[in-house]
């Protein structure tokens, strides 16, 4: 299957969609060496992320290696992550 997503590293808990994808797609995407097939749950557009695994409430969602900030709600693999569902923790004091 042609690769619609790039994940980045193996930490990652996101792909990037490569193509414009619907819900109900297969997000098909290489992590280090491995394979990986999702089944998106949400329209995905180009360039948007997509949860790889599961991320809890209050968990660091990680791209390029590195938080890109804290989950609002459960995210499900096959979820568009955006900002309805995480929150920025830089610059904030209540935050790590």
């Amino acid at each position: 299957m042609k690769k619609n997503a790039v994940v980045i590293t193996t930490k990652d808990s996101i792909a990037v969609a490569t193509v414009e994808l619907k819900a109900g797609d297969i997000a098909s995407m290489f992590i280090g060496d491995s394979e990986k097939e999702v089944t998106l749950i949400d329209d995905i557009s180009f360039g948007h992320k997509i949860a790889i695994s599961p991320v809890a409430k209050g968990e660091h969602v990680i791209k390029y290696g590195e938080s890109i900030g804290l989950a609002t709600q459960d995210i499900k693999v096959g979820e568009w992550v955006h900002v309805h569902n995480v929150e920025s923790a830089r610059g904030r004091g209540d935050q790590q």
